[in-house]
């Protein structure tokens, strides 16, 4: 009798939508917890001393975590059964959740967001699997779909609930308020889920691949996050990371190519189909990301808005993305999924320019718009290229394809927060001394003066309208920048092959 009869027998039709929704649920604190934090940045980063730079560690500390990790759910998974797995990591989520609202320091938060990021890997995949054993095979659809649907409400409420949070309560609440969540996950599933408990099985890992792994990742992180304070490769510092990273990298490539037991089977990439939509998925979703970093920051650092109206903002993007799911879904059997994916990049990039048309004077709707307008074609992009990566492969590649596709999405995540970031401080002081060559200091304070301000406010006011309007057109330059690498993503997604199967295999891991 296997685990999924089992489930089925000892699971009364009557508690399965409760297991369901309870998996949903765990798995929508997950996705809740990696865009929660970005309207809450500026809050952090000022409680705790720091610079904007180093308050968005805790965004990429917690998605580089969970991408290392990922690759090991299946493996946790047979060695200690995956109720025990999803369970442990759900209790482990929960504690670490709690640490990082007490955090006092920058270094701790860091530390303990890695801790979340290690479980939430882990819950992630487990959600998703368990779902497929609640449910009988005529109604699984049933339960991916409430899997499917905590990827599009997790990015469309963690902006708002953070926002929210950050202004009436503190930003130690955005971490807080999954401590309850994790309590009432854990003890339903403990009881519902029992009957599909698996037995557990001896397996080898390939420990040499972790830590290449964690070698390069890290060192690569660490250069993308300090690498502008000391000065890039000017510094021996920057140089010996990316030495280190290079060669770590290559090994684990060399390695995982020949283990027997590897923890990444890159065996796989051999595949062109699979190799050129991930490489679309990472480019495409780091440079839709982008947006969602730097916006709340400067909407709130430079524009004046609250926590909130940033965080109401930046889900107008996930809300438009869930208006327009159901008729990607009708779509995808009909239609080449290439197309839809080159579609949907197409649309985020020719609407993100939109967003060149901002000023310093731009209202709450004039921001939002083209948030809502672009989100609209985000599902376009997502929904098939997933589909598409995992129909490019056999059938028993479908795993290792699957934990490649969700490695990607996440490191895409971390990689273009420090780079978005990095880009857009570089440009802004680039902006700020070329608006000063430009004018005539003299002129303009006397100008100023004239209007009754002393000659120190006059100063300190033509700095702040420098300053403002520096890093609005930053802001600004980084769109046009992202919309032409979307548009390289868009024509890239056509050297995949068509695809041999349509449907049939899950959307994610």
């Amino acid at each position: 009798m296997t685990a999924a009869t089992q489930g089925l027998k000892g699971i009364p039709p009557s508690l399965r939508l409760v297991a369901g929704l309870t998996l949903a649920f765990a798995n929508f604190m997950v996705i809740l917890d990696l865009t929660i934090a970005n309207v809450s940045i500026p809050h952090i980063a000022a409680s705790l001393g720091v610079s904007l730079e180093q308050g968005a560690w805790v965004i990429t500390s917690y998605a580089i975590a969970e991408a290392i990790c990922v690759p090991l759910t299946g493996w946790i998974a047979l060695r200690f059964g995956s109720v025990r797995t999803f369970l442990f990591s759900m209790v482990g989520f929960g504690v670490f959740s709690m640490l990082c609202g007490l955090s006092v320091s920058i270094e701790m938060l860091v530390i303990c967001r890695i801790g979340q990021g290690i479980f939430g890997a882990f819950l992630m995949p487990m959600s998703q699997t368990l779902l497929l054993r609640v449910f009988p095979p005529e109604q699984q659809n049933l339960g991916m779909g409430m899997w499917a649907m905590t990827l599009l409400l997790g990015p469309a409420l963690g902006p708002i609930i953070g926002g929210w949070l950050t202004d009436n309560w503190s930003w130690h609440w955005i971490f807080l308020i999954n401590v309850p969540i994790a309590v009432i996950a854990t003890l339903g599933s403990a009881v519902l889920l029992r009957p599909i408990r698996t037995e557990r099985q001896s397996l080898p890992i390939d420990y040499v691949g972790l830590i290449l792994l964690v070698i390069w990742v890290g060192c690569l992180q660490i250069i993308l996050d300090i690498g502008r304070n000391h000065d890039w490769f000017s510094d021996p510092l920057i140089v010996a990371l990316a030495v280190t990273s290079a060669i770590a990298f290559l090994i684990f490539v060399i390695w995982e190519l020949t283990d027997d037991n590897p923890m990444v089977d890159l065996r796989v990439l051999r595949n062109r189909g699979l190799s050129i939509s991930l490489v679309v998925l990472a480019i495409s979703f780091g440079g839709y990301f982008a947006g969602f970093v730097i916006v709340p920051q400067w909407q709130q650092a430079w524009l004046g808005f609250t926590a909130t109206q940033a965080g109401y903002s930046s889900s107008f993007s996930a809300i438009a993305a869930l208006l327009t799911a159901p008729l990607v879904v009708l779509l995808m059997p009909r239609f080449d999924p290439r197309l839809l994916v080159s579609a949907g990049i197409v649309w985020l990039a020719v609407f993100g320019l939109m967003r060149t048309l901002w000023t310093t004077d731009s209202d709450f709707w004039t921001l939002s718009m083209p948030q809502f307008v672009m989100g609209l074609g985000m599902t376009f992009l997502m929904l098939p290229i997933m589909t598409l990566t995992l129909n490019t492969v056999e059938e028993n590649e479908v795993a290792s394809a699957a934990g490649l596709q969700s490695f990607m999405r996440t490191i895409a995540t971390a990689f273009a927060t420090s780079i978005s970031l990095t880009y857009w401080s570089d440009t802004q002081r680039a902006t700020r001394n070329d608006i000063v060559a430009a004018l005539e200091p003299g002129a303009a304070e006397g100008a100023i003066s004239g209007l009754g301000f002393s000659p120190e406010a006059a100063l300190q006011m033509l700095s702040n309208m420098v300053e403002v309007e520096a890093t609005t057109l930053a802001v600004i330059h980084v769109f046009w920048t992202t919309s032409t690498i979307l548009l390289v993503a868009a024509a890239l997604i056509w050297l995949a092959p068509r695809p041999k199967r349509r449907g049939g295999v899950s959307i994610g891991h």
